[in-house]
């Protein structure tokens, strides 16, 4: 018997609802209405789209400085590219996400553009009704009990539509050589060993620079601290094994948190929800 889509809303903070299906795992969905739940700058290996139902939102994420967003706004986000979208200052929002594997992403794209033209893509901010209209039925058709089939054609058909083209362009900064050089054995540590506890000194010793030019030299590559970096990996991590229907405190004993309280807190910093809810 064939598992069936996961489709829910969160008990302990009824703002939120999830869809998720083993038959298209390359793609989760998650809806959230009057939420107030914010979020630390953060990374994941999906790319991302977002669309602002009600409210207005912050992006941050731009060199410039934070970009407002009003209802209707898409927010199309690479893998890997740090950032935030909260509730503006005293109020609440509604919105809707979408997180796309970044492998089947590149295999789509890959059927009928070059996907080498990819390798620096910017943020995208999209303001037109028309995008959003078709954003928000594809992602009530993920929610629904269309056919899987139906759903993964939708999906391809709305990508290739408007993956390129309008809106606001977020280009991600320009990062020197050297820095990105200085840093690379520090991020192969934190990338080897996510679980252990590195201090700031073994990172800079790693770097060949002092700790002081390592913290600059990774806000300046990855826009994150080392330590901020290090607790985001592990948090996708996480995700991964959560997924999974791994035990969350086992899954935080294992990522090196230093108790399944500290990893609630953590996780739901960079997630806006708890592990619990997103493991269910």
């Amino acid at each position: 018997m064939s598992a069936k889509p996961s489709h829910w809303m969160s008990r302990s903070d009824p703002t939120q609802a999830f869809w998720r299906d083993p038959a298209l795992p390359f793609v989760e969905s998650r809806r959230a209405c009057q939420s107030r739940a914010c979020y630390k700058p953060h990374h994941h290996p999906t790319f991302s789209i977002g669309a602002v139902d009600g409210g207005r939102s912050v992006f941050t994420g731009a060199e410039a400085g934070p970009v407002m967003l009003s209802p209707g706004a898409l927010v199309f986000v690479p893998a890997e590219r740090v950032h935030a979208c909260n509730p503006a200052p005293d109020s609440a929002w509604s919105y809707q996400m979408l997180h796309l594997d970044a492998d089947w992403l590149r295999a789509v794209r890959r059927e009928y553009a070059d996907t080498a033209s990819r390798a620096s893509e910017p943020v995208r901010i999209v303001s037109d009704k028309a995008t959003y209209a078709r954003f928000s039925q594809l992602n009530a058709l993920l929610f629904s009990q269309v056919e899987p089939g139906d759903k993964e054609a939708s999906l391809i058909e709305f990508i290739g539509d408007f993956d390129t083209g309008q809106g606001l362009r977020i280009d991600a900064p320009s990062i020197p050589t050297h820095l990105t050089e200085h840093i690379r054995p520090a991020l192969d540590c934190l990338r080897a060993t996510p679980s252990a506890s590195i201090a700031l000194g073994e990172l800079a010793r790693l770097a060949g620079m002092s700790r002081y030019q390592t913290i600059r030299a990774f806000r300046a590559a990855t826009g994150m601290t080392p330590h901020a970096w290090q607790l985001n990996q592990r948090v996708n991590l996480a995700r991964n094994r959560l997924r999974d229907g791994d035990d969350i405190a086992a899954v935080a004993q294992h990522l090196g948190f230093a108790d399944q309280a500290h990893f609630h807190r953590v996780f739901k910093a960079f997630t806006g929800v708890t592990p619990g809810c997103f493991r269910k």
